[in-house]
C-alpha cells in the first residue's frame, strides 16, 4: 500500500536526516565513516562504524569510534528534535558492551557522544567525575588520541615526557597562589575562578570595577592555567582593535610571580590581525568580529576591526549562523576569556563563544541580566570599587 509506505518514510525521515548530519560532521572533523559490511578500521586515524553489534544484551551502537585501530568511543544517534538530556545512560551502557575479543584503548570506552546532528553532547570518561557537556560538533581524532596517550602514559612513551592527567584533573591539584604584587580583590578572583573550574563549571563571570586591575588579574590566571593546569591554548577576546593592542602590551609587560620571566619569554602570545592562527601560540588575542569572520571563512576589513561589536552588529540585518569550519576545530582553545562581557556578545557574537569546546570566563565592570544568564549565574568575583 502506498499510504503505509509513505507514512513509514515520513516517520523515518527525521532519524535518517540526523544520521546524514552526523556523518557530515564526522567527515568534516577528519573521521572516515563506514557501514559495518565495508568496515576498515585502519583506513584512517579515526574511523566510525555504523550500526555495530555489541555483546549479547547490549544491542547495537549507532556508531562505534576507532582510533588508531582500537575502539575508543560511542555515538548514540537520536532523531532531530529529541531531548539529549538523560541519553548518557544509554550510551554509557553501550560503552560497556564491546566484545571482549576486540582491541580497545580502555574499558568501558571513554568517549561518549549523543547527537541529533544539530545538537551534540559529549562526556570525557578520562575526567574525574565526568559530566556531559554540549559541544558544537565532534572532536578531531588527533585530539582524542592525544588525550588517551596522556592519560595512559606510564613514562615508557618517548613522545610523552611524563604521565599527564586531564586538564580538569590538574585543576584539582593546582599549586598555591603566590600573592606577591596582587591586590586582595585579585587574589580572591583568581582563587574563586580556579575553584569554579575545578568544580567543572563551564562558565564563570568576574565583575571588577574599572581601575581594579581586571586585565592583570586575567593574565595572572591565564598564566597559571597554562603553566600548571596544562591549558593548551587560550583565546582572549576583545571587541575593538585598540583594546587588543592594549591587552598585548599588558601581556608583554607581565612578569611571572614564580620565576621572574616575562610572559612572552615562556609562552608565545599572538595578537591576531590577519586570518592565520599561530598554532604554536599559547594565547591568541582577537576581536570577536575577526574570529567570527575567520569561522565564516571570510576576510575582515581592517576598519571593521577598529569598530566596537555593537557598531558592527548594526550592519547585519540577520546574523548568519556559523557552521563547522574544519580549519578551526572546536578544540582549538581550552579557555576563552571575553573582556567587557556586558557588551553585545549575546546575539551575532554569541556564536563565537559557543563554537569552541572551551571554558568561558567573562570579565566586566557592569554586568546586566543577560550577562548573568549567559554565565549561568556563576559570579565568582564581585568587586564594585
Amino acid at each position: 500500500m502506498i499510504l503505509p509506505e509513505s507514512n513509514i518514510w515520513i516517520m523515518a525521515q527525521p532519524e535518517q536526516q540526523a544520521r546524514e548530519d552526523i556523518d557530515r560532521l564526522l567527515v568534516a572533523a577528519g573521521w572516515r565513516v563506514f557501514d559495518i559490511a565495508q568496515a576498515n578500521i585502519h583506513a584512517a586515524r579515526g574511523v566510525a562504524l555504523r550500526e555495530f553489534s555489541l555483546e549479547s544484551g547490549y544491542g547495537f551502537a549507532d556508531y562505534l569510534l576507532y582510533l588508531d585501530g582500537k575502539a575508543a568511543g560511542i555515538i548514540e544517534a537520536k532523531k532531530q528534535g529529541a531531548t539529549l538530556t538523560g541519553v548518557k545512560a544509554q550510551s554509557g551502557k553501550y560503552a560497556q558492551g564491546l566484545p571482549a575479543a576486540l582491541p580497545a584503548w580502555r574499558r568501558p570506552l571513554p568517549f561518549l557522544y549523543e547527537s541529533t546532528g544539530i545538537e551534540t553532547h559529549f562526556t570525557n570518561g578520562l575526567d574525574p567525575e565526568p559530566r556531559a557537556r554540549s559541544v558544537f560538533a565532534f572532536h578531531t581524532p588527533e585530539l582524542l588520541v592525544d588525550w588517551l596517550r596522556y592519560a595512559g602514559n606510564t613514562g615508557s612513551d618517548p613522545g610523552v615526557a611524563e604521565s599527564v592527567p586531564t586538564f580538569l584533573a590538574r585543576l584539582k591539584a593546582m599549586p598555591a597562589l603566590v600573592e606577591t604584587g596582587l591586590w586582595p580583590a585579585q587574589v580572591k578572583a583568581i582563587r574563586n575562578l580556579e575553584q569554579s573550574l575545578a568544580a567543572n563549571k563551564p562558565r564563570a563571570l568576574i565583575q571588577m570595577a574599572t581601575g581594579s586591575g581586571k586585565t592583570f588579574t586575567a593574565i595572572s590566571f591565564i598564566y597559571r592555567l597554562i603553566k600548571f593546569a596544562g591549558a593548551r591554548r587560550v583565546l582572549f577576546l576583545v571587541d575593538r582593535g585598540n583594546l587588543g593592542r592594549q591587552t598585548r602590551k599588558e601581556f608583554d609587560q607581565y612578569e611571572s610571580l614564580y620565576n621572574n620571566y616575562k610572559f612572552g619569554e615562556e609562552f608565545i602570545v599572538q595578537h591576531l590581525t590577519g586570518n592565520t592562527l599561530d598554532k604554536t601560540a599559547r594565547v591568541t588575542i582577537s576581536t570577536i568580529q575577526r574570529m567570527y569572520s575567520m569561522l565564516k571563512g571570510r576576510e575582515l576589513a581592517d576598519e571593521d576591526d577598529e569598530h566596537s561589536t555593537e557598531e558592527i552588529e548594526s550592519l547585519f540585518r540577520e546574523p548568519e549562523p556559523i557552521g563547522y569550519n574544519p580549519a578551526i576545530p572546536i578544540e582549538t582553545f581550552d579557555i576563552i576569556v571575553t573582556d567587557e562581557a556586558h557588551r553585545s556578545i549575546y546575539n551575532l557574537w554569541r556564536q563565537v563563544l559557543v563554537y569552541f569546546d572551551a571554558h568561558l570566563i567573562g570579565l566586566t565592570a557592569t554586568p546586566n541580566k543577560q550577562t548573568f544568564g549567559f554565565f549561568n549565574q556563576n559570579l565568582v568575583m564581585e568587586c564594585r570599587s
